[in-house]
């Protein structure tokens, strides 16, 4: 037997039928998650704390993520220790999203690990995807408005620019901007005590 909608989805580098039943119901179920969240504002740290926790695939220690945020199923999502995205995020987590140990995320932040397919007749009304997972290290910091696009992976210490696009990978320890982002200076990597 072949695998089922889902498991393309998050296998990645697969097509897979948006609209399969299954996929439709899930991304209900986690839309009515994220609309209790974000009905809670900043009324309730706590209840806003524990729902990111039921939503997401794992947490580590000390996560806050503002409102408004939204995201495709949430169980895609894991974040590590100390992880901080401010208003408006969004996490298209159609595969996997990864994000290591003391992470901050500025404003309108958008990671998206879906794609399309070029054909228009597979990608009429978005009915055909294809998950690219996003990784980020340790110690990232996206700028507010950025973009990180399918399939990039960040090393540890990157900070990317506010408004940038980053549509490839970076390794560890650069500061990267622009659309689309490319170097703009290296960053001195952390000490091993900084941890």
């Amino acid at each position: 037997m072949g695998l089922s909608e889902k498991e393309k989805m998050i296998a990645g580098n697969q097509l897979f039928n948006v609209y399969d039943d299954e996929l439709v119901a899930e991304r209900a179920a986690a839309r009515k998650q994220v609309e209790a969240f974000n009905a809670l504002g900043e009324s309730d740290p706590a209840k806003s704390q524990a729902l990111i926790r039921q939503l997401f695939g794992s947490t580590g220690d000390a996560v806050s993520v503002h409102a408004n945020f939204r995201c495709d199923y949430g169980y895609n999502i894991y974040v590590d220790d100390d992880f901080f995205a401010n208003y408006d995020c969004v996490m298209l987590d159609v595969a996997p999203i990864r994000i290591g140990k003391h992470c901050l995320l500025g404003p309108k932040v958008q990671l998206y690990s879906v794609n399309h397919p070029a054909e228009p007749e597979l990608r009429r009304n978005g009915a055909m995807g294809v998950g690219k997972p996003i990784t980020l290290g340790d110690d990232v910091w996206v700028g507010g408005g950025a973009i990180i696009c399918p399939g990039v992976t960040l090393g540890n210490n990157v900070i990317v620019g506010a408004g940038s696009v980053v549509t490839k990978s970076f390794g560890d320890n650069v500061a990267i901007a622009g659309n689309p982002a490319r170097v703009i200076k290296s960053i001195a990597p952390k000490s091993p005590v900084d941890d």
